[in-house]
């Protein structure tokens, strides 16, 4: 027997208890002793097995620790397979979580019994692959072909409740998993219960899975792995036999092992738990949160407010007048609406957050006690150094100064205090209550506990938080700028924003770049583009003035109802406004611009070389300490496809060579904008990737 499953015997029971901590992964060990558990069991004459997991779970899945390598014997497969094949009446008792290959092995048991509070699932989905352990073969049979469509296609987990109702599992208890499984183990001997094979029941009644197949596939944007665990579950329909039936979820999983996604989604999935994992972090203690204060209750600054309530912390909320701070209210009010309708708080404490965690204030007295603020004023470096100034003089020593702007020089608002060590960004992403990420940027001068509270507030308000340096737009906005331009010019040089939108939506991203502007206020870009070029723009830089003339005339996007798109009155239907073109053709006339045409794998191309090329510029400089810091800013802020890990792994799978040469090509047209990041050069002259920086960062 292995250590990682204990064995014991209660009267006719054997039972086999996962030892395997913190999640029972099912790793070689534990699959090991689980086989030999199951024929001591039949050798020594038992009747019934119990399975179930000591510690805070049942087996919660795979052991990450064996992605990518090969698998050793016995597979899941075949584990679940003996379970099944048990002679015994095999139990499983669950508890925690049950997922992926830990909800196959509860399939494979022939009876499940679960605690109120245990959640089930089969995930596998997002990890760019699907359940290849039977879990596309057994659950149809147990919960039916909607369900398990929509439990495997989404990758959703379920509580109790609806997994009993759903008969994933057959009966719920409060109680201690082994004493609950024992109990049901030896009231199904007791009453003569059968085994109950899964794998032995009728396969279930086929839908249409062609529709099913592309309705998943249109949804996803484009990633496989739903739409192809589609035709798995079409298999346990149609295949011949439950063992056709595996054979073909096999095959399909095999398949997606081999895909460039399944790449990407490994990628993403372990870049997002070791993003806030910072080196320099290890043993530094934070700085005590419980109140804090936000400064500007406009939409983002209601958006923090509602996330730190969410949190747990006291906010107090600054705005200018009682007026302004009423309409702030009401924004927050209306966010934490949203909550209480999705069942995420109760009433009760809707309450408590509106009327006694959240405090309304109109002067900078009010924020003398907090243990941190966040500035979410107009973004304009004068207006925040007023701001810092007068929080210098209020707040208390130790209070942490935090900026939420999306470009502007950190060190210089710290420069205006007196406390520039306890200064830092802190770049929220709108709705700051919905999105995840967070940029935490570290001036010259902050210190190290500060960046460890900044992480720890992030983690907090569950966030993935990201450490940034100091330039104009820290990571995401720096790259944004880039990328966007490179679309300002392919409009300039003969494509329209609304191919390009077309052409980016179909790689991933779930707006393209121009709707992504409408979305965002056409005014910010404007106000960022006066003040690059009151600041002085390079002579040899491509400049636009189409997007200005737009503004000119009051079209920002969807808050006007006009931008690059004409909206309908619930914002949802769109179409392309015709005077956009008008101004773009009339500004390559007076540039002298012949136009060409673009195909839309060009478009992608440029697009992405542009991305990816200040990406490496932001990793070189310092200001994103690894590639993967830039790929989950890039998926978690931008809409970046998962599926593509984000642009830096993207170009790892596409090829750094081949990218690289592109780039030289566009740069003899324009050497300006496309100048070759350094690091990208020296990648490719060592034959390296960027996954190379981001193991040995680790």
């Amino acid at each position: 027997m292995s250590d990682a499953i204990n064995y014991e015997r209660v009267g006719d029971i054997a039972v086999l208890a996962a030892n395997n901590p913190p999640v029972n992964a099912l790793g070689l060990a534990v699959r090991q002793g689980l086989q030999a558990g199951i024929e001591r069991a039949e050798a020594e004459g038992a009747k019934a097995v119990l399975i179930y997991g000591t510690g805070r779970t049942y087996f919660a899945g795979a052991d990450i620790r064996e992605f990518g390598k090969p698998p050793r014997a016995p597979w899941l497969p075949d584990l679940c397979a003996r379970i099944e094949a048990s002679p015994l009446l095999v139990v499983s008792a669950l508890h925690g979580t049950a997922l992926g290959g830990g909800l196959e092995v509860a399939l494979s048991s022939h009876y499940r019994i679960a605690v109120p509070s245990a959640k089930v699932g089969l995930p596998e989905v997002h990890l760019g692959i699907l359940p290849g352990a039977g879990g596309t073969q057994r659950l149809p049979r147990v919960a039916g072909v909607e369900a398990a469509l929509d439990l495997i296609t989404s990758g959703r987990h379920i509580g109790s409740a609806e997994a009993l109702k759903l008969g994933v599992i057959d009966k719920v208890e409060e109680g201690e998993p082994r004493e609950i499984g024992l109990a049901y183990a030896q009231e199904l001997l007791d009453s003569g219960a059968p085994r109950r094979a899964v794998g032995e029941m009728p396969a279930p009644a086929a839908v249409d899975f062609d529709a099913v197949y592309d309705k998943v596939l249109k949804k996803g944007r484009g990633q496989l792995s739903p739409a192809v665990a589609v035709r798995a579950v079409q298999a346990a329909c149609e295949a011949e036999s439950f063992e056709a039936g595996m054979k073909r979820e096999r095959e399909l999983f095999m398949e997606l092992m081999n895909t460039d996604q399944r790449q990407g989604l490994i990628h993403a999935f372990f870049s997002e738990r070791a993003v806030s994992k910072l080196p320099e972090l290890k043993g530094i203690e934070p700085r005590p949160l419980e109140a804090i204060a936000v400064i500007g209750g406009g939409t983002m600054g209601a958006g923090i407010a509602t996330a730190a309530l969410l949190a747990g912390l006291n906010v107090t909320l600054l705005e200018m007048n009682d007026d302004a701070a009423a309409a702030a209210k009401g924004r927050i009010e209306g966010n934490l609406q949203g909550a209480l309708k999705r069942g995420k708080i109760s009433a009760e404490q809707f309450d408590a957050l509106t009327n006694q965690a959240l405090t309304m204030a109109t002067d900078y007295e009010a924020l003398s006690e907090v243990d941190l603020v966040i500035e979410a004023v107009f973004e304009d470096m004068e207006v925040k150094k007023q701001v810092f100034k007068k929080l210098d003089i209020v707040c208390k020593p130790g209070a942490i100064l935090a900026s939420n702007t999306s470009y502007l020089d950190v060190n210089e608002i710290a420069a205006c205090t007196s406390r520039p060590e306890d200064v830092i960004g802190l770049h929220f992403f709108s709705p700051a209550h919905v999105m995840k990420l967070l940029e935490v940027v570290v001036a010259d001068r902050t210190a190290i506990d500060v960046v460890a509270t900044g992480f720890d507030l992030g983690k907090r308000l569950r966030k993935i938080s990201v450490r940034a340096g100091v330039c104009d737009g820290f990571i995401g906005n720096r790259i944004l700028a880039t990328y966007r331009t490179a679309a300002d010019h392919m409009v300039l040089d003969g494509a329209s924003p609304f191919q390009i939108d077309k052409a980016m939506t179909a790689f991933g991203f779930a707006m393209g770049p121009f709707a992504v502007s409408d979305l965002a206020g056409l005014d910010i870009g404007w106000a960022v583009r006066k003040r690059k070029r009151a600041e002085g723009m390079d002579p040899r830089a491509r400049d636009s003035s189409y997007a200005d003339k737009l503004c000119e005339g009051g079209n920002f996007g969807q808050k006007t109802g006009k931008g690059y798109y004409v909206y309908g009155e619930d914002k949802r239907s769109a179409s392309p406004n015709p005077e956009v073109m008008e101004l773009i053709e009339a500004e390559r006339a007076e540039k002298g611009i012949t136009p060409r045409e673009f195909s839309d794998e060009e478009i992608v191309r440029k697009y992405m070389a542009a991305m990816v090329n200040e990406a490496a510029k932001v990793v070189g400089e310092g200001i994103a300490r690894r590639p993967l810091d830039v790929d989950m800013t890039l998926l978690f802020g931008y809409g970046f496809p998962r599926y593509n890990g984000g642009p830096l792994k993207w170009a790892d799978i596409v090829g750094l060579p081949d990218l690289l040469a592109d780039i030289k090509r566009y740069a003899e047209e324009d050497d300006y904008f496309w100048q070759p990041a350094p690091l990208l050069e020296q990648l490719v002259a060592e034959g390296r990737t960027f996954d190379d920086l981001n193991k040995e960062a680790s």
